[in-house]
């Protein structure tokens, strides 16, 4: 017989329908929707759990691929490149104090310069690309002064360097007519240099910790104990094998330290410098050829706390050992600014030395506030500086005498601002730590260490 079809089938139901079946109608609307294609059935409105469960799954394993795909893009496709430069600057007029770091003029002229070509890059097409730029130092130029000046990119490792170097020559040219008031003379060129050459100019200038020989973003400070090159210019000062007093590199053959440490063993023969963050393990020692103390030293009072160390050879600078700045006579040093003192020094007042460098943050206080009857009453003199925390619990402690106290300016260099001297047993509250004031003792340091 020949097939229904779908018309002839609800013609046939419609009839029913009119007629004596009752449930008609609702049979012809199960068998049309039956007809229908493509329509999906009620019982199929809720999706099965473990099918949610895999499309869950993989909607997150897709975003997690391009959030990596992303960090590879940003932090592994991407190199750092370095440049040196050297600009001549006309209208600025060449004096002493533009030969140290530590005046004010040196750093006022610096940051101006790091100022100006920060945003001549920042407003470039090269404003994602790079990172910082430092003057490495200010030298004479006839009349004028020259800037040797090191700057950091972060270009993509599938761009050309000639290229890059290039795009970066470009937007230097366009400073000399955006140049903040300094007279550029001439468009400045450029050389690439290697992040081991950026070390090594660094490590022969005074002050760098690692954030600064790499040029990096970031600040690194942190932590109770010290690691290798956290501190470059810290000197375990050895008496027969054994530390006894801290110092401070301040050459590659001069250590700056105090005159207590000598009080018993002038002779420099059984004293040896280790440096390095472990005294079990150090990086380096040296042989001490003499000891300078302070002529005017006084025991009693601890005034002229102040020594210096000749080692026997020189020694070389690396990222681990190099020198601290030392401050200007003029140097300002402001209360409740905050300086770090590290050293091998006892952890509680009676202790034993460690062998494991640490590091501790504290506040300068004013000789005013240091003075007061609660505090040392007096004994601060002129030549001393004082720091600590008003609660106490972090200060400088048997072992730690000679060694560094030191602050961080605006440029990332590190100044050693205070040798440690004395104070009433070890983090007392209102018993700070006392320390020789460098910047009162910077022209006896040049007398007679030439540095």
């Amino acid at each position: 017989m020949a097939a229904q079809t779908a018309s002839d089938i609800n013609q046939m139901l419609a009839f029913r329908t009119n007629s004596t079946f009752p449930n008609v109608n609702i049979i012809s609307t199960s068998l049309s929707t039956v007809l229908q294609p493509a329509r999906v059935v009620s019982s199929s409105r809720f999706l099965n759990p473990f099918v949610v469960a895999l499309v869950v799954i993989a909607g997150v394993a897709l975003v997690a691929m391009a959030i990596g795909l992303l960090i590879h893009f940003l932090a592994f496709d991407r190199k750092a490149c370095f440049y040196r430069s050297s600009f001549q600057i006309l209208n600025v007029e060449y004096t002493d104090e533009l030969s140290s770091p530590a005046t004010k003029e040196y750093r006022i002229l610096s940051e101006q310069i790091e100022s100006m070509i920060s945003n001549i890059f920042k407003e470039s097409n090269l404003r994602n690309q790079f990172i910082r730029a430092h003057v490495i130092k200010l030298r004479q130029s006839g009349r004028g002064v020259t800037a040797d000046v090191v700057m950091k990119f972060r270009f993509s490792k599938r761009n050309n360097g000639d290229s890059m170097k290039g795009r970066v020559q470009a937007v230097l040219q366009k400073m000399l007519n955006n140049s903040g008031g300094l007279e550029i003379n001439s468009s400045p060129g450029i050389t690439t240099i290697t992040s081991q050459d950026t070390e090594n100019i660094f490590t022969q200038a005074c002050g760098a910790r690692p954030d600064l020989l790499t040029l990096s973003e970031e600040r690194v400070i942190g932590g109770t104990l010290a690691d290798d090159g956290d501190w470059p210019w810290q000197v375990s000062l050895q008496l027969n094998n054994v530390h006894h007093c801290g110092g401070v590199l301040i050459s590659n053959t001069w250590v700056l330290t105090a005159a207590h440490c000598f009080k018993s063993y002038s002779n420099p023969e059984p004293w040896t410098a280790i440096f390095g963050a472990s005294t079990v393990y150090p990086k380096r020692r040296a042989r001490i050829r003499s000891i300078v103390v302070h002529n005017n030293y006084r025991s009693g009072t601890q005034e002229n706390d102040i020594a210096v160390v000749q080692l026997n050879t020189a020694v070389p600078f690396t990222k681990a050992i190099h020198r601290v700045c030392l401050p200007e006579q003029t140097m300002s040093i402001v209360p409740d600014s905050t300086a770090y003192v590290t050293g091998w020094g006892a952890l509680t007042y009676g202790g034993h030395t460690v062998s494991d460098l640490r590091q501790g943050q504290v506040r300068i206080i004013s000789n005013a506030a240091c003075n007061a009857p609660t505090a040392y009453n007096g004994a601060v003199f002129s030549g001393m500086i004082c720091a600590g925390v008003p609660t106490g619990g972090v200060d400088a402690c048997q072992g730690d005498s000679g060694g560094p106290l030191v602050q961080e300016d605006s440029r990332r260099l590190w100044f050693v601002v205070g040798i440690v001297s004395w104070g009433y047993q070890c983090g007392l509250p209102e018993k700070p730590g006392v320390y020789t004031r460098v910047s009162a003792y910077r022209n006896w340091i040049r007398v007679q260490t030439g540095v």
